[in-house]
């Protein structure tokens, strides 16, 4: 039946429904990554964990006994050939059976000596005091250190009576302990049958949701496809783009240049004329000035050197350094450059930047011609991936899922039912262990019972001035209730301690032969051997299931694999029956769709970088003549300055040598030539440095750029001619390459989807924790729950029963205390009594009238007649006694 159970989950796991198209598309993840979100899972409620809480201790104090009882380790080979040989090897193995088995078989022998040597001493001892011997005679010596012992013993008792005590609470509460577990064994059961239905209504619905994310990889490949421009082209323009654009950026910056150099000789030409033209009327000016200077220092104030030295001399100094009052360079005989300003605008009548843009685009529309160029082999993969997802969903109708499922379900309700129906009996006889249970408790609770009254009696009526003959009713209850204790220890200890050792033969070894070894898995060892179930089958679990015995599938693997929550698949090893691997890789990951890749070809030859027209354009500019200007001229010129000494530092010192000059016309006249110089300076010189300083500015560009023109168009020229040929007959390396990654990536959207499905079929799909949980269960009502508490009662009880024994002994030593005693010990002082005649029996004690003769002795003694003062009298103590 379990075999059917098992094929119906694999008919469940294997089944789906059909394949679930978005109806909205989930937001595609960057690039190249694929999100499949969390399979949907169900939560199992069982929680196979058992904490006995306090009575945990004594569980493990019984373990510990039961360690140095029996410390051998689990003999798995011993089982094992027991088992191989279906227990015929018996014979010849029973030795190393009773090696193991040693410590338990003597704790047996010493339980079972126990229950029959107790109540066969109980027998004789009762025989031996009914002739009044063994403490039966009722007769009690004096002794000095009466009191002493008789406290001694009752501590003693009462301290072994605490011990059963003990034992019995012990015993009670395993007792209890085992009977309110029971109540929880159908709440286990339950729980693992949710789980059951849980693991089998969620495996469906968890097998549809990995169908359905197929959805997911498609609507990727799709959005790829879509945009095999921007992904394919994009890549191939970036790679091109890294050899073409710099080639066509140096033309760009050509043309740019071809922009400045007619600005550069249109400012030279400006510059020129302005320079030119203004150098003329500068130089008819300072010539008016120094005449008017010259003038001016013909003053009699020059020369009169008796009168003014120091106004001589400072109009001979400024006489000398009216020679530096003329123009610098000279502007007029620089050629101009209108011959290279017309054929630079000749050049610039074609827009090379507008050819270069061109270029641009054309490079730009690599993702349009990939689009183009693709856009049947986009078509085709597009219906092979659609393709897909049919066969996917035609393959899930194969399966009955919903005939599987209902079965599955009818198994697990009918399993429960069965369950069930047997709960009344488990209560019944639950019932009437803890009646069993109680009873044997009680036998030892009614000892304690006449034990504690006995002591309580016995030591509230003992009376000190009382003799032993004339003790209370008390005192005497006392010691008779212990002494019922006594006969209730004989009859009952040998049925106590033989049960306590049936328990414990079976409760020690069902611990050490399962519950123990099933914590250390060793168990799984035992049951993993090979050929143990079938000579023909190496490992018994795929054997039966997959007649494949040499698959690695043990049952610790399988327990081990679902207990840690892992799919069903990974852990029985479906793959036999059904290989996820090959069906998705034949299935999804097909040729065709890499074939149809494969044949993808682009063609970019109609990309054109450069027309011949920009090319001509470039050559025409090289030949502009821009190397025929005489650069040096104008530099050696512009050098010079326009005036040969600054004007404002000339006028500053004419001020200052006018200063030291006495007042007058002629300072008055020498400052206002200053102040002319200072006009001439800011209404020439200024405009004219501006315009030296274009012309310097332009002349210099045009310099750098006429240098090696022609070899750099050249290079230009041969930078776009090998660009282009690397688009035109190179670029085939370049296209495969980055085709090859674009189809790696199409198919490792695949591949991820086929890992992922992998994956959640080993760890997420169908986890088989409830078929763990059922065998941790059964762990826990049979050991946690049945063996342990048993075990815990029989060490209880067995405490108790064995701490009986010292009970007897105490218990019948301290009844003498407590009861009357028949006769007692009498002491006479011999010197006030003269003489001292008693019949003396046989037996050393007195008696009124032994047989029947009057004693002569005592009639004549009448005043010191013992039997008046005594009724109940007897000889005096030995020495010895004494």
């Amino acid at each position: 039946m379990w075999k059917t159970g098992i094929f119906l989950l694999l008919w469940v796991f294997l089944a789906s429904g059909e394949l679930q198209q978005e109806t909205e598309p989930r937001r595609l993840p960057p690039p190249g990554k694929l999100d499949f979100g969390y399979v949907p899972a169900g939560v199992y409620e069982t929680l196979a964990h058992y904490e006995p809480g306090p009575i945990g201790i004594l569980f493990h104090m019984v373990r510990t006994f039961l360690c140095a009882v029996q410390p051998n380790a689990f003999p798995q080979d011993l089982i094992v050939k027991l088992a191989k040989d279906k227990f015929g090897a018996i014979q010849t193995e029973y030795q190393k059976a009773i090696y193991y088995e040693l410590g338990f078989l003597i704790c047996a022998a010493v339980g079972l000596l126990f229950a029959v040597l107790v109540p066969l001493s109980g027998l004789f001892f009762c025989m031996c005091r009914c002739c009044d011997n063994c403490g039966g005679e009722m007769h009690q010596r004096q002794r000095k250190n009466a009191d002493c012992r008789r406290g001694l013993l009752g501590t003693l008792l009462f301290a072994t009576s605490l011990l059963i005590t003990m034992g019995v609470l012990c015993a009670y509460a395993a007792n209890q302990n085992l009977s309110s577990q029971v109540k929880n064994i159908r709440r286990l059961v339950n729980s693992n049958m949710r789980d059951l239905h849980t693991f089998a209504n969620d495996t469906p619905m968890q097998i549809d949701y990995l169908i359905s994310q197929y959805a997911t990889a498609k609507n990727k490949v799709i959005y790829d496809l879509d945009n095999i421009g921007p992904l394919l082209g994009g890549r191939i323009h970036d790679q091109l783009d890294k050899e073409v654009r710099p080639a066509l950026d140096r033309v760009l910056n050509i043309a740019g240049a071809m922009r400045e150099t007619k600005e550069a000789l249109e400012n030279v030409g400006v510059a020129l004329e302005v320079l030119q033209e203004g150098t003329g009327k500068l130089n008819f000016n300072l010539s008016v000035v120094r005449t008017s200077i010259n003038r001016t220092l013909n003053d009699p104030g020059c020369h009169d050197e008796k009168s003014d030295a120091t106004s001589a001399q400072l109009c001979r100094n400024i006489r000398q350094s009216l020679s530096q009052l003329q123009i610098g360079a000279n502007y007029t005989r620089l050629p101009k450059v209108t011959a290279q300003l017309e054929k630079v605008n000749d050049v610039l009548r074609t827009d090379l930047s507008a050819i270069v843009q061109r270029g641009y685009a054309s490079v730009n529309d690599t993702p349009h011609m990939v689009v183009e160029q693709t856009r049947s082999v986009v078509e085709s993969v597009r219906g092979l991936v659609d393709g897909i997802g049919n066969n996917i969903s035609s393959f899930s109708k194969v399966f009955p899922v919903q005939s599987s499922l209902s079965n599955f379900t009818i198994f697990i309700s009918h399993a429960h039912a069965k369950i069930e129906d047997h709960y009344p009996e488990i209560d019944k006889m639950d019932f009437y262990r803890w009646i069993g249970c109680i009873a044997l408790c009680c036998m030892v609770v009614l000892v304690l019972a006449f034990n504690y009254l006995g002591l309580l009696c016995g030591t509230l009526g003992y009376d000190k001035h009382a003799s032993p003959t004339t003790r209370g009713c008390i005192s005497n209850t006392g010691g008779t209730m212990l002494m019922a204790g006594v006969g209730f220890t004989v009859i009952f200890s040998w049925v106590l301690m033989g049960v306590v050792t049936i328990i414990f033969l079976a409760g020690g070894n069902m611990e050490k032969l399962f519950c123990e070894p099933f914590h250390t898995k060793e168990v799984f060892k035992v049951v993993d051997t090979p050929y143990l179930v079938n000579p023909d089958w190496k490992n018994f679990i795929p054997g039966y299931m997959y007649n494949d015995s040499d698959l690695e599938l043990t049952s610790e693997s399988l327990y081990s694999t679902c207990k840690e929550n892992k799919g069903i698949y990974s852990a029985m090893r479906l793959d036999k029956v059904f290989n996820i691997s090959l069906f998705l890789n034949t299935t999804v990951f097909t040729k065709d769709v890499v074939s149809q890749l494969d044949s993808v070809k682009i063609d970019l030859r109609g990309i054109i970088l450069l027309e011949a027209e920009g090319k001509q354009n470039l050559m025409d500019f090289s030949e502009a003549g821009l190397s025929e200007i005489n650069y040096a001229d104008y530099l050696e010129e512009v050098n010079k300055g326009v005036t040969v000494v600054d004007l404002l530092s000339f006028a500053r010192d004419l001020e200052a040598q006018t200063d030291l000059m006495p007042r007058g016309v002629l300072q008055t006249a020498l400052k206002g030539h200053a102040g002319t110089l200072r006009q001439i300076h800011s209404q020439q010189i200024i405009s004219m440095e501006q315009a030296m300083s274009a012309l310097n500015q332009s002349m210099r560009f045009l310099e750098r750029t006429a240098t090696d023109l022609p070899n750099k168009v050249l290079a230009v020229l041969d930078a776009i001619e090998a660009a282009q040929y690397l688009i035109s007959q190179n670029a085939t390396n370049l296209i495969n390459r980055e085709t090859g990654k674009y189809k790696a990536t199409i198919v490792g959207y695949f591949h991820q989807y086929i890992e992922w499905v992998k994956t959640s079929l080993a760890l997420e799909v169908a986890p088989c924790k409830p078929f763990s949980n059922m065998l941790d269960t059964a762990e826990i009502i049979a050991c946690s729950f049945l063996v342990d508490s048993m075990n815990t009662f029989w060490m209880g009880l067995g405490c108790s029963t064995l701490f009986l024994f010292p009970s007897i002994i105490l218990a019948v030593k301290l009844a003498k205390y407590y009861r009357r005693m028949d006769t007692e010990d009498v002491y006479d002082d011999i010197e006030t009594i003269p003489m001292k005649t008693m019949e003396i029996g046989n037996n050393g004690y007195h008696s009124e009238n032994p047989q029947g003769i009057p004693n002569p002795m005592m009639t004549s003694v009448p005043t010191y007649d013992t039997m008046n003062r005594f009724p109940r009298a007897s000889a005096p103590p030995r020495h010895i006694d004494w």
